[in-house]
């Protein structure tokens, strides 16, 4: 489980490809493989990955390598990152840990593309555009994760929701490089997805 707290932005330093997976090797501050082991939870833009290699690259930077299958290519914007994209990395949730965000499971539902992004002096302001089939999970101030990011729900209009960025979460987070078109992983609030699906189910039994 994850708390959408981004805590460091990682750079991807290898990619190997094998027939449908890869092999991705990112590298990031000595802090985030501390009391890490093989087989630990590790979120990369949002998605749940297990580290199976770890180690130091030199004094102040280390490494962790994950192998990214199919069905997580096919979901995620995993697939489209190339050596040098930086990804948002969160370590897996303690018993004890502060929850800031809301719980993610790190399971992508979809992605989501970049229509427009509006800049002002103290904050930036995000439009995603996203498939009908997805629109009745989004509410004005309910939670969604982008990228593996906690935020706030703005404005729905038609098939476009928005998000608002206090600079901390840009410096903090690879939204800051989004260009329009790009995709970002969407994974929804499961009790916003619980609610809404549980209502469909009375809806059609009433029927």
């Amino acid at each position: 489980m994850f708390t959408g707290i981004v805590q460091s932005q990682a750079e991807v330093i290898a990619i190997i490809r094998k027939n449908n997976a890869i092999s991705l090797k990112i590298g990031l501050g000595n802090s985030l493989i501390e009391q890490l082991e093989i087989g630990a939870s590790v979120a990369i833009n949002g998605v749940c990955l297990t580290a199976v290699e770890f180690g130091h690259l030199r004094a102040d930077k280390s490494f962790i390598s994950f192998d990214v299958i199919d069905e997580t290519l096919r979901v995620s914007n995993l697939a489209g990152i190339e050596v040098g994209s930086l990804v948002n990395v969160e370590r897996s949730l303690k018993v004890g840990d502060e929850i800031g965000g809301h719980m993610l499971s790190g399971h992508v539902h979809t992605q989501a593309l970049l229509a427009k992004r509006i800049e002002s002096e103290d904050n930036c302001t995000l439009c995603f555009d996203l498939a009908t089939q997805y629109q009745k999970y989004i509410f004005a101030k309910g939670f969604i994760s982008i990228n593996g990011i906690s935020l706030t729900l703005g404005a729905e209009v038609g098939e476009q929701f928005s998000v608002h960025l206090i600079p901390e979460t840009l410096s903090r987070t690879n939204l800051q490089h989004l260009s329009l078109g790009d995709k970002v992983n969407i994974e929804f609030d499961q009790q916003t997805m619980t609610i809404v699906q549980t209502i469909e189910r009375m809806n059609l039994r009433a029927y």
